[in-house]
């Protein structure tokens, strides 16, 4: 039997995986964590998620977006047989840590980043002005330039001033569908 050198608190830790084989890994470990074998060894496996605004073709759609690409955090007691049951799992490439010792997430920082995947609304972030130039990028006036002529920052919406047929025509966009110039 193998020495322990490593501490047998329940912590979670952070695993780097390959690009894109984030939900794989996080999978593979739960299904593993649902034998007998790993009771009270490995708890759980996440994939930190937070939810996005994103415009597709003119509309605004909420999507599931990775917080950290390539990396998965294991909440687990640190032994050489549970390191080595993760180290192991198809597509996960390493613990992260000092040297060769896996280092526990702290606390603090899994409480903010659970926060932040448990934050049911996503927040529209407007970082315009009010007569700021902006270039459209979606939508039917997209490649026309205009002016921000007001901001509805609780609905991300904004009106812009498009010059059309020699004549200012007031456009309502969402700020997802702008671009600052310059």
């Amino acid at each position: 039997m193998a020495v322990n050198r490593y501490d047998d608190t329940r912590a979670w830790y952070a695993i780097s995986t390959y690009s894109g084989y984030e939900d794989k890994v996080a999978d593979s470990i739960n299904q593993r964590v649902g034998g007998t074998d790993f009771k009270g060894k490995i708890f759980e496996a996440i994939v930190p998620k937070e939810k996005r605004i994103e415009i597709k073709n003119g509309k605004r759609k909420v999507v599931d977006r990775k917080i950290f690409q390539g990396y998965v955090l294991v909440e687990m007691k640190l032994s050489d047989e549970t390191w080595y049951i993760i180290r192991n799992t198809p597509g996960v490439t390493g613990f992260i840590g000092t040297g060769t010792q896996p280092t526990p997430v702290s606390k603090d920082e899994i409480i903010k980043i659970k926060k932040r995947m448990g934050a049911e609304d996503p927040k529209y972030s407007v970082n315009y002005a009010e007569g700021e130039v902006v270039s459209i990028t979606d939508g039917p006036f997209k490649g026309f330039d205009g002016t921000i002529s007001e901001i509805d920052s609780a609905k991300g919406k904004l009106k812009v001033m498009v010059s059309m047929f020699g004549r200012e025509t007031p456009v309502e966009l969402d700020a997802l569908q702008v671009k600052k110039l310059g």
